[in-house]
């Protein structure tokens, strides 16, 4: 039998590429009411399933306050960038946190995984698009669905513990290449 289901997301679909499970397109309330498929990564093998039905609930209880409470972050990523938007491709700087989020465009397949390492916690990964870094774009990671964990260009991973190899990282949420 190839159906699976976890709750809150109903039937899922198998990705045949990958393997992953995806969700019928679902409402999320953090992106405004938006349609993703939810994807899960490891659902169907892993030893704590219980634990991907909170990240899934968490997630889809969450409002635009959650990715709001990141903004600092997310400023202090646009302004690695700020010379490149306003010197080079002419735009005007962007001011405040509303004008910023005008500039993000959330994805639609946000990803649940486990993380390998560390506390192996369930993540929520977010690849979206944003203005001011069209080449990597903007990753937001949720752990367990909650809070805003990581911030910065897509790199595919759930932790900067993760991406840098430095265990001081694990609570930082955005690492600029600027220092």
């Amino acid at each position: 039998n190839d159906e699976v289901t976890a709750p809150g997301l109903d039937r899922l679909t198998r990705e045949p590429a990958t393997g992953w499970l995806f969700s019928a397109p679902t409402p999320v309330p953090m992106f405004g009411g938006k349609l993703c498929r939810i994807g899960l990564e490891g659902y169907e093998d892993d030893e704590r399933p219980a634990e991907f039905h909170v990240a899934i609930a968490n997630f889809l209880a969450g409002g635009p306050n959650v990715l709001r409470q990141a903004e600092t972050d997310l400023f202090r990523y646009y302004k690695d960038f700020e010379d490149l938007w306003v010197e080079e491709e002419g735009f005007a700087p962007i001011e405040t946190a509303d004008a910023l989020w005008r500039h993000v465009r959330t994805g639609d397949e946000p990803m649940i995984s486990r993380r390998p390492y560390g506390d192996r916690g369930l993540y929520v990964s977010i690849e979206c698009e944003c203005d001011w870094e069209p080449e990597h774009g903007l990753q937001i990671v949720l752990k367990n669905g909650l809070k805003v964990s990581k911030l910065g260009p897509y790199n595919g991973h759930l932790t900067n513990t993760d991406a840098y190899g430095d265990s001081r990282l694990e609570d930082v949420i955005f690492v600029s290449f600027r220092r």
